[in-house]
């Protein structure tokens, strides 16, 4: 089986790295939160920079991982924390969790809008570059963020579930979109993914794109997972070509900004 160590080797150090991976502690209006934060010390000046949005466990070893993965691209790339410092549910209370966040949008953007300030902090960020990413509930959330029109030049959802609006605000949208979906996914089926690209085309001046791999299930990207009578298992083929079209995209919307 595949294991979050195993995704980790996948991007290597670059010879003369210095990737560091460090907790950050910060808050939105009152609740603490802690986020995870990687970047090359070796690499001078400012860089693009990616946020990264936790699944339904909140801030973990997978977080961890991806973080290290996309320093090791050269990104600074902090994982931000929408729970709150030590909420991080276990597979019986992260539904109930990550289900009150569903219920209260505009919190989610709010928190999803603090890790992006706390971001944009950084020295070693170029403001004018910035994605957000996310997995599962953080795809949601990353979606969401755009929506808020905070200045990023791309988000990007790993089987995240894709909420339509209405009335729409898809015209607040100013990042280049990239969905990425399972085939097999029984909890973003094809008429949901159809309700929000009709959506998207009400607001004909987003850039958006959906790629739908074959017989993925939920969570197709997340090392361990493994509960194929809920719809949820990782595919190590739709880890891989998912990973690979992020960094495609990466290298599209940050080439256009240089």
């Amino acid at each position: 089986m595949t294991t979050i160590d195993d995704i980790l080797q996948t991007v290597p150090d670059p010879a003369g790295a210095d990737v560091r991976v460090e907790t950050v502690r910060y808050d939105h209006d009152g609740t603490a939160l802690e986020g995870v934060l990687a970047k090359d010390h070796a690499i001078a000046g400012p860089r693009p920079a990616v946020l990264v949005v936790h699944d339904w466990h909140g801030v973990n070893e997978h977080v961890h991982a991806r973080v290290t993965m996309l320093a090791r691209l050269g990104y600074v790339a902090f994982g931000a924390d929408i729970y709150g410092a030590g909420i991080r549910p276990g597979d019986d209370t992260a539904g109930q969790v990550a289900g009150s966040f569903y219920q209260d949008l505009p919190l989610l953007r709010a928190r999803a809008l603090a890790g992006f300030e706390q971001l944009r902090q950084d020295p070693d960020v170029d403001h004018t570059r910035i994605v957000v990413m996310g997995y599962c509930f953080g795809g949601s959330t990353a979606l969401e963020l755009a929506r808020t029109g905070a200045d990023l030049v791309g988000a990007v959802s790993f089987h995240g579930g894709l909420i339509a609006h209405d009335p729409s605000d898809a015209h607040q949208i100013r990042a280049k979109l990239l969905v990425l979906t399972g085939g097999a996914d029984p909890m973003v089926p094809d008429e949901k993914v159809h309700e929000w690209q009709d959506e998207m085309r009400s607001a004909p001046e987003v850039d958006w794109q959906v790629v739908t791999y074959s017989g993925a299930m939920h969570a197709f990207a997340v090392p361990g997972t493994d509960a194929p009578d809920h719809g949820a298992q990782y595919q190590a083929t739709a880890d891989r070509r998912s990973w690979q079209a992020l960094q495609t995209f990466l290298g599209e919307v940050f080439d256009e900004e240089a």
